[in-house]
């Protein structure tokens, strides 16, 4: 039964960090697939500038390009309104019932999987795999999930998350610097090319 990883988030933008942990998770865990799953609107709204799901989607396919492993996938755009996890599961499964699935996670998010939208039935349709940065406390995560996981497997990738993050990116967008080595240089060209994130764009 093939494996296939999912990786969701606002990708705000996408950046190197995301394609890392798509590729070690690919490697690591054997996973047939790994798709990338921009939400269309995350459950907790944020004040930071969006330039919207469709420009956010086509960002994470400019990482992703020529990746054998990777991909992009439009379910919760499609879907539209809030974007919650199991939602997304449970589509994945009616299509495709016979795959397994993983969902991939950095370990400050696997902390907070409890306060999500019908936990316990997110791990009755994945498996869950966890990256943790240099120095996270693995013991707290699989403290907070055990009560939950059931049949689910937690995983933990032995690779530690390359320290970048979205808002790293948006600053440097902001103030017009260079963003190549945050983003790379196909989503850098698309953020500069469309002025996102600029403070002079308003």
């Amino acid at each position: 039964m093939p494996r296939v990883g999912i990786l969701g988030g606002t990708f705000n933008p996408p950046h190197l960090g995301h394609l890392e942990l798509a590729r070690r998770a690919a490697s690591e865990l054997a996973l047939a697939r790994v798709h990338l799953v921009p939400a269309h609107a995350p459950p907790h709204k944020r004040a930071e500038p969006d330039p919207g799901p469709e420009r956010r989607v086509q960002m994470c396919r400019l990482l992703v390009a020529g990746e054998r492993e990777l991909d992009v996938c439009t379910t919760e755009v499609e879907r539209g309104g809030t974007s919650y996890t199991v939602d997304t599961l449970r589509s994945a499964r009616a299509a495709h019932p016979d795959i397994e699935m993983t969902l991939i996670t950095g370990a400050d998010s696997a902390r907070t999987i409890p306060g999500w939208r019908e936990p316990m039935s997110l791990f009755e349709l994945a498996d869950v795999a966890v990256a943790a940065r240099a120095g996270t406390d693995r013991t707290a995560v699989t403290e907070a999930l055990a009560p939950l996981l059931g049949a689910a497997r937690l995983e933990f990738l032995h690779a530690p998350m390359l320290d970048i993050s979205s808002s790293q990116a948006r600053e440097r967008a902001a103030r017009g610097e260079p963003l190549e080595n945050l983003v790379g240089a196909r989503v850098a060209g698309y953020i500069s090319e469309h002025g996102l994130y600029r403070e002079d764009a308003a």
